[in-house]
């Protein structure tokens, strides 16, 4: 094995990072309750098939537009702290450190944030993230674009390929864990897909094509952290 990759939400994790960062952010009154629906309607148009993933988290982006890049790099490693930091599956950290001591390099691949995964990074001791990037201009705003491709669907299949060239490895070579359908593209080229707590349609594909699925658990005390209260809301921009 050359290059393990690792998907966040619900993979390494229990929960989803996205819902939990918009219903504390809304809740600490960071964003009004009309940037949180303009999110939920964006989502559920996803979901109703009227625009692609790629898409919403472009629009999202958008919706930065303006704001202030160090100040949302604090309010995620505040978010990190108290809400996502005793999140990770066991079965995720027996799985990193069987890599590691057979050594593998250990890459996070997500559609989250920059601000999110370089923590995480940090705290799991990985050796590289690939993930979504905001562009920032000179004053620290954020300009509303992403850095790169899209890092979802397809694009983590770019960015996974480009990660295992510059290693000397071809993705046979490596290893995805995934809980998504989403990350299809990703899991039908690495030479060892591992299935995690999946969705339905992940499940269903992966009994199809004989991949391994496994549940990493939660950790103790449940998977859902303690979050202020708010409406149950869909992923928005941030984490």
């Amino acid at each position: 094995m050359a290059v393990a990759f690792f998907d966040l939400d619900r993979t390494l994790l229990a929960a989803n990072s996205a819902s939990l960062w918009v219903r504390r952010e809304l809740a600490l009154g960071h964003i009004s309750r009309w940037e949180a629906l303009r999110a939920s309607l964006l989502l559920a148009r996803y979901h109703l098939g009227f625009v692609a993933m790629q898409d919403v988290l472009l629009r999202a982006t958008a919706l930065l537009t303006g704001s202030d890049a160090k100040d949302l790099e604090a309010r995620s490693a505040d978010f990190y702290a108290e809400a996502m930091r005793g999140q990770y599956r066991p079965g995720a950290l027996a799985a990193l450190e069987a890599h590691r001591e057979a050594g593998d390099r250990l890459v996070l691949l997500t559609s989250s944030s920059g601000y999110l995964s370089d923590l995480v990074a940090r705290e799991l001791r990985l050796d590289g993230v690939l993930c979504n990037r905001f562009e920032v201009d000179a004053t620290g705003l954020h300009t509303g674009r992403m850095l790169g491709e899209v890092c979802f669907g397809v694009g983590k299949r770019l960015y996974a390929e480009a990660t295992a060239k510059e290693a000397g490895f071809p993705l046979s070579a490596c290893a995805f864990y995934t809980d998504s359908y989403s990350d299809l593209p990703v899991l039908e080229v690495v030479g060892r897909p591992v299935v995690v707590n999946p969705d339905h349609r992940l499940r269903r594909e992966a009994r199809r094509r004989g991949w391994p699925v496994v549940d990493w658990g939660v950790p103790p005390g449940g998977a859902t952290p303690s979050v202020p209260p708010s409406p149950p809301l869909v992923p928005s921009t941030g984490p």
